[in-house]
């Protein structure tokens, strides 16, 4: 109803700004609303529409900031309505006056069909950089884990890239002084563990979660001074230490010699997350963990997608891709030990 609601204020207005030129009821405008499979107030607005400029921004309804008609169908989820004005030819990545795109507002307010929609016809899965948030640091926050699989799938950053900094300064000027900017941050401090996963097996930086050279030093005093220092001041469960140990934190940079979950601004710390963190400090990785590591970092986050294609075995390229755990990687290497032993008729003692 809210959108039979809207869309009476958006034909007005529409009017309104056009008397001369409104267009008569009658077989137009009732083909362009089946051909859309739009409901009718919003297929009445369409022709209207046609007669204007598509990426206008105006002031569609009362309190409304002034934005584009594709910006207005994003917000409220018609995905129909998305389709049929990028058709058309509106501009998929005009700003608002706040610096959101229309596929930031999808992801917003969870519209995974119109943020589907708005990839596929090439929006940047990034957002703007006039806008200080991300669709993958929102999807992260509210914990869809759909849709931020869609943003990965079309190549979103999972790591931090200052937005702000202008154009006329070098590229990370501006130092990280903050790790709740970060996806991975975020999605660990509220507990969100799929999406904290997806941006791992994404490439992110387990430490800092941002592109560029960082300064320790620079951190706010009193903040978490990397990811998994974040992670056990949050009380995450263990499962959420294990994967940073898993794709290769490094541990050094938390310094908990003394501390336990009593200390003074640790006391939300989960005592089987501390065990686990510091039994992985203190016993050494596993020499197939460190070579997984190095392989994926020596491809690069932006290869990641590309290990399928790689000519291993599927055991090995599901590993890589922390799809399969280590015990069948081991049972695939002895197999194909075997194998290689009895082409060249040697058997292994």
């Amino acid at each position: 109803m809210k959108a039979f609601h809207e869309a009476g204020h958006l034909e007005a207005s529409l009017k309104r700004r056009l008397p001369s030129r409104s267009p008569s009821p009658g077989p137009a405008r009732e083909e362009v609303g089946r051909l859309a499979g739009l409901p009718a107030p919003l297929a009445a607005c369409l022709p209207v529409l046609s007669l204007s400029p598509i990426n206008q921004k105006s002031v569609w309804c009362c309190g409304w900031l002034p934005c584009t008609p594709l910006r207005i169908a994003a917000t409220a989820g018609h995905g129909n309505c998305v389709d049929f004005l990028i058709r058309k030819g509106a501009e998929v990545d005009l700003v608002d006056v706040k610096g959101q795109t229309a596929l930031y507002v999808a992801v917003v307010n969870g519209h995974l069909e119109s943020a589907q929609i708005l990839l596929e016809a090439g929006a940047d899965p990034n957002g703007s950089r006039h806008h200080r948030s991300t669709p993958v640091y929102h999807a992260s926050r509210v914990g869809r884990a759909d849709i931020l699989k869609a943003l990965i799938r079309y190549g979103a950053d999972v790591d931090v890239n200052h937005h702000l900094t202008p154009d006329v300064q070098p590229p990370f000027s501006r130092r990280l002084t903050s790790l709740v900017v970060c996806p991975l941050y975020i999605s660990a401090a509220y507990h969100n563990l799929q999406c904290f996963k997806l941006l791992l097996q994404a490439g992110a930086n387990p430490d800092f979660n941002c592109n560029g050279p960082v300064n320790t030093q620079g951190l706010s005093r009193g903040s978490p001074g990397c990811v998994m220092d974040a992670v056990l001041r949050h009380g995450c469960e263990a499962a959420f230490v294990s994967l940073l140990v898993e794709f290769g934190a490094n541990l050094s940079l938390v310094r908990w010699e003394s501390s336990g979950p009593e200390s003074r601004g640790r006391r939300k710390v989960d005592p089987e997350a501390l065990q686990v963190f510091k039994e992985a400090r203190s016993v050494p990785r596993t020499l197939l963990n460190l070579c997984r590591v190095a392989v994926r970092r020596a491809l690069g986050k932006h290869r990641l997608h590309l290990i399928p294609s790689l000519p291993l075995p599927d055991p090995i390229k599901k590993f890589l891709l922390y799809e399969q755990n280590s015990r069948a990687v081991v049972d695939c290497s002895e197999e194909e030990a075997i194998c290689r032993a009895s082409r060249h008729r040697f058997l292994p003692l």
